[in-house]
């Protein structure tokens, strides 16, 4: 499979950015537990083993602690020095039918290849397991990806990619249903965020240890010419009363349940036992009695 996101560069803007942290950065993360603990808040079950996966393994440790619900909680990723187990998300190390939930924050969009990993957590639940996901996607970004290919665009005449496609909610269902996982749900969580210029927006970005690291960026320095123009277009927008700029993040939630027998299964066709027309205290027409008219094929 090609690569889209390079591993190793990604793992040293992460370490730059521990190194060097921004007050407030971390919003995006703040958000994603506390969203997580509401999210534990409505699971009825207890969980015997719960991993907190991905490159902020461990950020859901205070969550997954107050739910009152999990047992055992192991933190695996890539900082091997910040984790209780190593693990790709790609290749990840447990076996089939061994843990009971699998949380993964903000990081399963950077995989390449998020079908594969996917079907490996599926593996990995036991029966009647739940994974939980926070992704970015959709619009993520995008006044600051117009800004710069604009900007590049009138500059060059050319273009290179600077963010990183993100993925639709909808086709993040389809993934879980492929995958195997039972009751797929997925929703948004839309967050706008003010800032006075685009790079106050670069700060925070790279504070996240999220600047560019697709394999199929330009290895050319950046001329300060293009970000000076691109936060010139991106001025132009149209701004708050208090001429503050805004910056879409969105954070796809995504989980689905290990198939169990215990869940709710669909009906047979024809095994109803109640007639729609009672239940909505109206009288059934046959199709015979409306005109006497055959629908059209």
């Amino acid at each position: 499979m090609p690569r889209l996101f390079d591993r190793a560069l990604l793992a040293a803007r992460r370490d730059r950015a521990r190194a060097h942290p921004r007050p407030g950065a971390d919003f995006l993360l703040a958000r994603a537990v506390d969203d997580l603990e509401d999210r534990l808040a409505t699971v009825l079950r207890r969980f015997e083993t719960a991993v907190d996966l991905g490159p902020f393994a461990g950020a859901a440790g205070p969550a997954l602690r107050a739910s009152g619900k999990i047992d055992r909680i192991v933190a695996a990723g890539p900082d091997a020095g910040a984790v209780d187990m190593v693990a790709d998300e790609e290749a990840l190390p447990f076996g089939p039918e061994s843990l009971d939930l699998v949380v993964s924050l903000l990081g399963l969009h950077l995989v390449d290849d998020l079908p594969g990993a996917l079907v490996q957590i599926r593996r990995a639940l036991v029966g009647d397991g739940l994974f939980l996901a926070a992704l970015l996607g959709g619009q993520t970004l995008n006044e600051l990806r117009d800004s710069l290919t604009a900007a590049e665009v009138e500059l060059t005449g050319g273009v290179s990619p600077r963010v990183i496609p993100f993925l639709d909610v909808r086709d993040l269902g389809g993934l879980l249903q492929r995958a195997g996982f039972a009751l797929p749900v997925t929703d948004i969580d839309r967050v706008t965020v003010r800032y006075g210029s685009m790079f106050d927006l670069l700060a925070d970005l790279r504070a996240m240890g999220a600047t560019n690291p697709l394999v199929e960026r330009s290895r050319k320095p950046t001329s300060r010419r293009l970000f000076l123009r691109a936060a010139e277009i991106y001025a132009e927008r149209p701004a708050d009363p208090d001429g503050r700029l805004r910056a879409t993040f969105e954070i796809v939630w995504a989980s689905g349940w290990t198939p169990h027998v215990s869940q709710q299964q669909p009906l047979r066709p024809g095994s109803a036992t109640h007639r729609l027309a009672d239940a909505l205290h109206t009288r059934e027409i046959p199709l015979a009695d409306r005109g006497g008219e055959e629908p059209e094929s």
